[in-house]
């Protein structure tokens, strides 16, 4: 008798990096060498081989996803052999999203056709802005043209399933500047793009600066992103997330793991892993990974309240919201009505959640400008400490 496998994700995150932005705070180091990074990568496949013996027989692979850092400091033998192993270690669904991230900085054609040539299907590119100067502010190594050659490349060689990264609040912008990069991404046939407001995060070169750093206000902060859906709707990438938008057919597979709270793995340093309700993460020591250790820093098994309200605060990031329905056949012990309408009733009669009867059921979703203020209505309706109801 068969069993039935369960889809899983497959995270691997790659943290080598040329140069550390003034931003970032993602485990990512600068300057490694490449003897280290193919240690890395032969640590990685044995992971790949033990979590295989451990969970293979329950799991179709769909979503692979390599995250950095730079996963594209990696040479495609690297890249073909985390694929092999992860072919060896686990049943790989037909067709299954194999997403990259790509540095513009760190690949050209011959590359990209080779990192095509080993299996994967999807980049995600860090382009950030189209404008030069605003990229030399955030620290990044490329300009807009080496982007817009990245792009051409990769189309070359036949991607079509590509992403692009871009900010906005960032030193220098404006919105008449932010108008110009948008223009110039929708030009890179692009069928995705991921849209970040810049987070000064502690530790960073930027959170050193002080007042000395100069970024847009909190307003025109919801102004540009306003400005970012309109013109993206108006060129046919619509937003199916609150910072991700897609031509139809090209949401990031991937990504709907994390959203939707279904079970993927995590592997290499700082990586962190979700399955069977159980939470848990790497830590974020390169020479302990080196050495084959594999220390946790996060082990926890979520318990029915907290899964139930992780499911509504990574659920209501995405346009559709919540359908009550199929939000009670997975949590059964809850009544989504009875919990949550009268909690959300101010926001509902102030226009930024809509309640409301579809031909599935009754859906929960942010309204347009529900969507900016999103988090400060979570924080008000979630409660995390709540018993569930018998």
């Amino acid at each position: 008798m068969s069993v039935m496998r369960r889809p899983l994700g497959i995270y691997l995150h790659i943290p080598f990096c040329k140069s550390k932005c003034g931003y970032c705070d993602f485990c990512s180091f600068p300057g490694v060498s490449g003897t280290d990074r193919s240690l890395y990568v032969r640590e990685l496949v044995k992971d790949l081989r033990r979590w295989g013996e451990k969970i293979g027989a329950d799991y179709t692979v769909d979503t692979v996803y390599f995250g950095g850092g730079t996963p594209t400091l990696l040479l495609p033998s690297e890249f073909e052999a985390l694929l092999a192993a992860l072919s060896d270690a686990f049943s790989v669904a037909p067709g299954a999203e194999i997403t990259a991230e790509c540095n513009p900085g760190s690949v050209d054609r011959d590359y990209l056709a080779a990192l095509r040539a080993s299996g994967v299907n999807r980049l995600s590119v860090g382009v950030q802005s189209a404008v030069d100067a605003e990229l030399q502010a955030l620290g990044r190594i490329h300009t807009f043209s080496r982007a817009r050659e990245t792009f051409a490349d990769a189309h070359a060689v036949g991607f079509d399933n590509l992403s692009a990264d871009l900010m906005f609040g960032i030193p220098l912008q404006t919105k008449e500047s932010l108008s110009a990069s948008l223009d110039a991404f929708c030009g890179l046939g692009i069928r995705h793009l991921s849209a970040y407001c810049l987070k000064i995060e502690p530790g960073t070169p930027f959170a050193r600066m002080g007042n000395s750093l100069r970024v847009p206000d909190d307003d025109t902060d919801a102004d540009m992103y306003e400005q970012i859906v309109e013109t993206l709707r108006a060129r046919g990438l619509e937003r199916y997330e609150i910072s991700n938008f897609c031509m139809p057919g090209f949401a990031s597979v991937h990504n709907g793991k994390y959203w939707n709270c279904d079970d993927y793995l995590g592997l290499g340093v700082s990586a962190h892993s979700y399955l069977h309700g159980v939470r848990f993460a790497i830590a974020r020591d390169l020479p302990a990974f080196l050495a084959g250790q594999r220390q946790e820093t996060e082990h926890a098994e979520i318990d029915d309240n907290d899964r139930l309200c992780e499911y509504v605060m990574l659920r209501m990031r995405l346009a559709q919201g919540i359908l009550l329905r199929e939000a009670e056949e997975r949590f059964p012990f809850c009544d989504f009505a009875a919990r949550f309408r009268h909690r959300l009733q101010p926001y509902i009669g102030g226009g930024f959640v809509i309640w409301e009867q579809t031909e599935s059921g009754i859906r929960c979703r942010f309204s347009e400008k529900g969507f900016f203020v999103s988090n400060t209505i979570l924080s008000d309706v979630l409660d995390f400490d709540e018993p569930v109801s018998e």
